[in-house]
């Protein structure tokens, strides 16, 4: 069977989360913090926090963020659905613009066509995706934000080690905090580092950053300097001015949640993102030689050459009978997967108004896209195999 991801688990890995499971600390240890500021130190960013998912990273993004119930907030259809899901979570609105057809990035153009086309301050926020690994422009969509007062939070799920290039040419890392005010990543299995399940939210602003910590803990802080309480009431008597608040005491600030990261899928973390350039490079070979094999072929349309920075964490094509394709595969065990479903001709979205129609290339990419198997431990054999096998299905 040849899946379209995989994890690759190695005995390092199980190495350090066997150490992790016989230390002192299962949740809340001092390996969190280690993995926060590895992962900070590879993306380039100054502050990480881990998380439960993906999912929750984006949530409690958008909490910090402060998104309020009404707020319309702008994102791609070209996305798994809690890149929406998010801002629906605090009541805001969600607004969807098409795709470049390209890149299948969110396209900045007809972001900055709904804003012209309503009064300034009718749109709050940006949440772009690095989509397949291909890294959004973030310097372009920063100028356009800051044009209209909005804030960026950068869905960069697909694309830890993933760059754009600025106009200073310098490689700007996703997630790295140059331009988006926040930045999420996954640790799914199938994603370049895997811990089972986990998320990454990483930012350069230092309020932000201890907003998050709060809200991952349900909005409870030790931080004695932001203590609202007295000393009095903290230690249930009177007590000197000089006296401490007793170690026990803690406080919740916020309405926040439990979204906490695990002190073994940290130590998994670190071993994976040991390896991370090393799986990246190796998936940028894997797209070559898909470029190479597909370069020619009329039934392909296929991604636009090899792009640099790309992190590839799918390499999507497009071609006709897209079903009768992904039904040929699985006769050979070859497990294609679909990238994605236009999230606003979901039900749920159609029922808030959404229909077919509303965003063209998104729907038009939807009906011929297939993305391939794309993972490190994938082997030349057997992408020839798949590569042979779609060659075979049109001729």
């Amino acid at each position: 069977m040849i899946p379209y991801g995989k994890q690759n688990i190695t005995q390092a890995d199980i190495d350090a989360v066997s150490v992790a499971l016989q230390g002192d600390f299962l949740t809340q240890g001092p390996t969190i913090l280690a993995f926060e500021q590895a992962f900070s130190k590879y993306i380039g960013c100054q502050y990480s926090v881990a998380v439960a998912n993906g999912t929750a990273a984006l949530h409690l993004s958008a909490l910090a963020l402060n998104v309020q119930p009404g707020q319309k907030i702008i994102t791609t259809p070209l996305t798994f659905a809690a890149s929406a899901n998010c801002i629906r979570y605090c009541g805001g609105e969600v607004v969807f613009a098409d795709i470049d057809p390209q890149t299948y990035l969110l396209d900045i153009q007809k972001v900055r066509t709904l804003l012209e086309a309503s009064p300034r301050g009718t749109y709050h926020g940006i949440v772009p995706v690095d989509f397949a690994g291909n890294a959004v422009n973030l310097e372009t969509f920063r100028k356009l934000a800051d044009e209209y007062g909005l804030w960026l939070l950068e869905d960069a799920c697909h694309a830890p080690g993933g760059f754009f290039t600025d106009s200073q040419d310098k490689k700007q890392y996703c997630g790295n905090g140059q331009y988006a005010d926040l930045a999420i990543f996954s640790f799914h299995p199938v994603k370049h580092i895997a811990t089972g399940e986990g998320g990454m939210i990483t930012t350069n602003d230092e309020k932000l950053y201890h907003k998050l910590l709060e809200l991952r803990t349900h909005g409870i802080t030790r931080d004695v300097s932001q203590f609202k309480n007295s000393k009095a009431f903290a230690a249930g008597q009177e007590v000197g001015a000089d006296e401490p608040y007793p170690g026990w005491y803690m406080e919740m600030q916020t309405l926040g949640y439990n979204y906490r990261f695990t002190d073994f899928q940290a130590a998994l973390g670190i071993s994976q993102l040991s390896r991370a350039n090393e799986g990246i490079e190796r998936r940028r070979a894997i797209a070559a030689r898909y470029q190479k094999a597909f370069a020619n072929q009329s039934f392909i349309k296929g991604q636009s050459g090899i792009v640099q920075g790309h992190a590839y964490h799918l390499y999507v094509i497009e071609v006709p009978n897209r079903l009768g394709l992904y039904n040929y595969l699985r006769t050979q065990q070859i497990f294609a997967q679909i990238h994605y479903i236009p999230c606003h001709l979901m039900p749920y979205y159609r029922d808030l108004g959404w229909t077919e129609g509303d965003l063209p290339v998104a729907e038009t990419y939807y009906k011929h896209c297939i993305s391939l198997p794309m993972y490190p431990t994938l082997t030349d054999e057997q992408q020839d195999f798949v590569i042979q096998t779609i060659q075979d299905f049109y001729v």
